[in-house]
């Protein structure tokens, strides 16, 4: 329940967020028709199939090296149980195949010759299913009911990926603007699942809100001052090169809100029950005292966070690390390469936000707490989960 004494301003900021991301979603979203052609993307339906045998012989002229090619069992479709001829690699690097390996395989037919098949991947999908089943089965077991609510939180926040923000930047809208009121419909939705509608969720929706407007802002900016592009990546250069009118800097600034995003609930959630628990504690305490209290739990918070997203970026970025550390290239010029400058654009601009995000929330909070009688911050306190990193 929201607190009856929530001070109105707090109230009205609320109702604001609410509306214009209401607002956003609606002139935002996509009519459902593309405006970009993706030529690049694999085509087709994919067959399961099984490696049976495989081959490697020297290739063909003009190739080099030796060409990989074999036999698998057809698992499904119109030759379901067939064994057909697959060629597996043209001499270059290619994944290591074995006999017995579960694939996916594309049928292909040019005229009326006969079909041409295809291993275009490794079937993965089994293992990851055991794997989210695994994730869901500890949430339940953990959370309970607070675990099933924030798996909903968890799916909604998917759904508005897949179904708001992934088409709506196809459709040409600014990937900024879908990507703030994306982020925001995100954060509405996970942390009143998760957290309910007290007073505790109020000041973090709130915190939340700004810090995430500022992520925005710095990203902006520094994309722009710093000449990021984004078309050090092979999925950026697909989509210029099909000349799709995608702002390919303007998915750089998106992918650095939405990655704010995830660590910028925790700390303002975190900072929000802190103070009620503080406060709750001896109520007879100023708003002063609440904050300064307050803000030494968020220090320690604020260092495991970005720690948190600085060792995030450098674990997704470690092939271009390795690339570097070969020695080729100095640590100086490494450093202004765009694909190592983004991570680092990212990471800067994420971790202020969220380091503007406890001072910002602890204040709400207390400012809060202050308006609230004993029995509703001994409320919002109970309510509260303190987990520590």
């Amino acid at each position: 329940m929201l607190s009856k004494t929530a001070p109105r301003p707090f109230l009205l900021a609320l109702v604001a967020i609410a509306v214009t991301t209401v607002v956003g979603l609606f002139l935002l979203w996509p009519d459902g028709s593309p405006e970009v052609e993706l030529g690049a993307a694999p085509t087709g339906e994919t067959i399961p199939g099984k490696i049976e045998a495989l081959r490697s012989n020297p290739c063909p002229p003009p190739l080099q090296g030796e060409c990989l090619s074999g036999e698998v069992l057809l698992e499904d479709g119109p030759e379901s149980g067939e064994t057909v001829p697959v060629e597996l690699s043209s001499g270059g690097p290619a994944p290591s195949f074995s006999v017995g390996d579960s694939v996916r395989v594309a049928r292909a037919t040019f005229g009326g010759q006969e079909p041409v098949y295809s291993v275009v991947d490794f079937e993965r999908r089994s293992p990851m299913l055991w794997l989210a089943i695994f994730f869901v089965a500890l949430v339940l077991l953990f959370g309970r009911l607070r675990g099933a609510l924030s798996l909903i939180g968890l799916g909604a926040s998917l759904a508005i990926v897949l179904v708001f923000i992934v088409p709506a930047i196809l459709d040409g809208r600014s990937p900024l603007a879908v990507a703030l009121v994306g982020s925001m419909a995100v954060m509405l939705l996970t942390i009143l699942l998760a957290h309910g509608w007290g007073p505790k969720s109020l000041a973090a929706i709130l915190g939340t809100a700004v810090s995430l407007s500022l992520v925005g802002l710095l990203a902006v900016l520094f994309t722009n001052l710093t000449n990021l592009t984004g078309f050090s990546s092979e999925e950026a250069a697909i989509l210029a090169t099909n000349d799709s009118g995608i702002s390919v800097s303007g998915l750089l600034i998106a992918g650095m809100v939405i990655g704010a995003l995830g660590v910028l609930d925790d700390v303002t959630i975190s900072q929000s029950s802190t103070v009620m628990a503080l406060k709750a504690a001896d109520p007879a305490q100023s708003v002063a005292t609440v904050y300064r209290r307050a803000i030494d739990v968020g220090r320690d918070h604020v260092s495991a966070t970005v720690n948190t997203l600085v060792l995030a970026y450098v674990g997704s970025s470690l092939p271009v690390l390795l690339i570097f550390g070969s020695g080729e290239l100095g640590l100086v010029d490494a450093i202004n390469l765009e694909i190592v400058a983004k991570e680092i654009v990212a990471t800067l601009v994420g971790s202020i936000g969220i380091i503007a995000a406890v001072p910002i929330t602890t204040a709400l909070a207390a400012w809060m707490s202050d308006t609230m009688d004993e029995d509703e911050i001994r409320l919002a306190a109970e309510d509260g989960h303190h987990h520590h990193h």
